[in-house]
């Protein structure tokens, strides 16, 4: 799939499914040795070294509930390109691509974090603005 077409991988974080846009998704890949630093957000498990460069690992779940991470490391994370920096969100499952375009949150929903929804067999599913997320973290970062 070329960068320009719309989709989405479906993943599971936490106790949620939700959608990261393809555009912004570079591998899937297995966690190495996730090394502690110290951090005002609570979601941020560390760095891992990957491909030479050190990269943040953030815990999806986490971050979208707003709490800190569970104990236990989960040993799959999505890399994604955020503003030209590499981060590795930390998930539990990557689940299936959806080829499909955005649709609308519906009238009355706040998904928090949301561009938009994805139609799945068990229903809707959020698809997660990663530039607003990435963002906060490099906000978080900085203080």
């Amino acid at each position: 799939m070329s960068r320009n077409e719309e989709g989405f991988l479906l993943v599971r974080a936490g106790n949620r499914r939700v959608g990261l846009q393809l555009s912004q998704v570079i591998e899937v890949t297995q966690l190495g040795t996730v090394h502690p630093v110290p951090s005002v957000e609570p979601a941020l498990r560390g760095v891992v070294a990957l491909q030479g460069r050190m990269v943040p690992v953030v815990n999806l779940g986490a971050l979208l509930e707003g709490s800190a991470c569970p104990e236990r490391t989960e040993a799959l994370a999505v890399v994604v390109m955020l503003d030209d920096r590499r981060m590795c969100l930390e998930i539990e499952e990557a689940e299936i691509l959806v080829r499909q375009s955005a649709l609308p949150v519906p009238p009355g929903e706040t998904l928090r974090w949301a561009i938009g929804v994805a139609r799945h067999e068990e229903g809707l599913v959020p698809l997660i603005d990663l530039s607003a997320l990435g963002s906060r973290l490099m906000e978080a970062a900085s203080t």
